[in-house]
């Protein structure tokens, strides 16, 4: 992999990935240590021990207890921030540059040597039931979960990261240990740092932290690609006051060169408030206050799709709105001028995100991670430019298309739910949960 220029990479002989990013006229610095495992890699069992894993690396060390780790970083003023995704674990935080050192002997400790002491994970078995339990109470969430189910069905994807009560109830210590030294392979962990760093500095402090000398293995290979079979319906039956709609389908993978495409096909679909979506459902209709498009790309597939929010009196209106606003896009492409303000929406927004040096320590890692090219921020925005009506109006028919979607929703009654949804969007079918 080549090293554009603010990049450093190097692979240590234990096969930990080391990347930074020196950003001048900075003080502090955004680190992350970031692993190849995640719910995808799980069984229908282990579901969610991924996650509860990450909760328990906070538990504490042989060299550092749980209440240490947490007033060190408190004393720092810094934060210490970790999440579990369908691909990836990550532990991260940001400090001034004085507490670097400190910082990333902790974090590099709670990664590699956790304790898992039976007695915590218990404890953190029951913090992460009602974390289920809370989740399970914003159907604004939870619709992304159905909708990975109606999607991917039984592949891993359509699995929630989080995990089931029940898979989660089932963890013990042993298994958790196990999980650990297979996931948390050498080869298939990334450390990086943005901000007021010194490449040579941070090298050193992971080989302190990681001194293997031999090439560390990668953990159990990831699934294959989910097969797209027919659309579906689900419905979860819940006392709200709006339903919550999800419209999804599959999209492309992170390594598709449809990707930069799918960017500006993004803004201008649903990203924006300018978007087709924003200003037909909600501006020039009223139906919904929250209404939006979203895609996700994983290593061998992804996701592309609709979200709204709205009462039962604005059901039927609201999902013919959507369902119009996508067959439009996709028989008749792109207004005069919507290209060009889709391009310098999503240039805006890659540019903005990438001044803090928490982001851009995030994009270096899941880059090398991910094991994509690196890319200066230039050359991002040269991707974007290139990006024509024809690349859009192909890959909106080609991922939109109202036959190809499936449907989750949660909401207080599923036959009016359905009954509004034959009339809006017919062919799908219903998905038994």
């Amino acid at each position: 992999m080549s090293e554009p220029s603010g990049h450093r990479l190097t692979t240590l002989p234990s096969g930990v990935r080391v990347v930074t990013e020196a950003m001048a006229g900075v003080r502090s610095v955004a680190l992350g240590i970031l692993i190849g495992t995640g719910s995808v890699t799980e069984s229908p069992q282990t579901a969610g021990w991924s996650h509860l894993l990450e909760h328990l690396l906070f538990r504490g060390t042989a060299r550092y207890g749980s209440r240490e780790i947490d007033e060190r970083f408190d004393a720092f003023g810094g934060e210490l921030n970790a999440g579990t995704a369908r691909e990836s674990t990550s532990v991260s935080a940001r400090v001034l540059d004085a507490h670097l050192e400190e910082a990333l002997d902790i974090m590099a400790d709670m990664v590699w040597c956790p304790r898992l002491d039976p007695a915590d994970v218990q404890a953190e078995k029951r913090i992460v039931l009602e974390e289920i339990a809370m989740y399970e109470d914003d159907p604004q969430d939870s619709v992304f979960d159905l909708l990975g189910g109606a999607v991917f069905g039984r592949h891993p994807l359509g699995r929630p990261v989080i995990g089931r009560p029940a898979s989660v109830s089932a963890a013990d210590a042993d298994g958790l240990r196990t999980l650990h030294a297979e996931r948390y392979a050498p080869a298939d962990i990334v450390v990086a740092a943005a901000g007021s760093v010194v490449h040579e500095q941070i090298v050193e402090l992971v080989e302190q932290a990681h001194p293997g000398d031999s090439v560390g293995r990668r953990g159990p290979a990831a699934p294959g690609a989910p097969i797209a079979g027919e659309p579906q319906r689900l419905f979860r039956e819940r006392p709200t006051e709006q339903f919550h709609v999800a419209f999804g389908a599959h999209g492309i993978s992170r390594n598709d060169d449809r990707r930069w495409a799918l960017r500006v096909l993004d803004a201008l679909l649903g990203g924006t408030p300018s978007s087709r979506l924003f200003q037909e459902v909600r501006e020039e209709r009223a139906l919904a206050y929250e209404i939006s498009s979203f895609h996700t790309e994983y290593a061998a597939a992804g996701e592309v799709g609709v979200y709204l929010g709205t009462q039962p009196a604005n059901l039927h209106e609201a999902l013919c709105a959507v369902i119009g606003v996508l067959e439009r896009l996709c028989s008749t492409g792109l207004a005069p001028g919507e290209l060009e303000r889709a391009r310098e929406h999503t240039k805006g927004r890659i540019v903005l995100a990438l001044e803090s040096p928490y982001a851009r320590m995030g994009r270096i890692g899941a880059t090398v991670l991910e094991d994509r090219e690196l890319l200066g921020i230039d050359a991002l925005l040269t991707r974007i430019d290139a990006v024509s009506a024809a690349d859009v109006e192909e890959l909106a028919a080609a991922l939109y298309a109202p036959e190809r979607l499936s449907v989750a929703a949660i909401g207080p009654d599923e036959g009016i739910f359905m009954k509004a949804l034959d009339t809006a969007l017919p062919g799908s079918a219903r998905m038994a949960i």
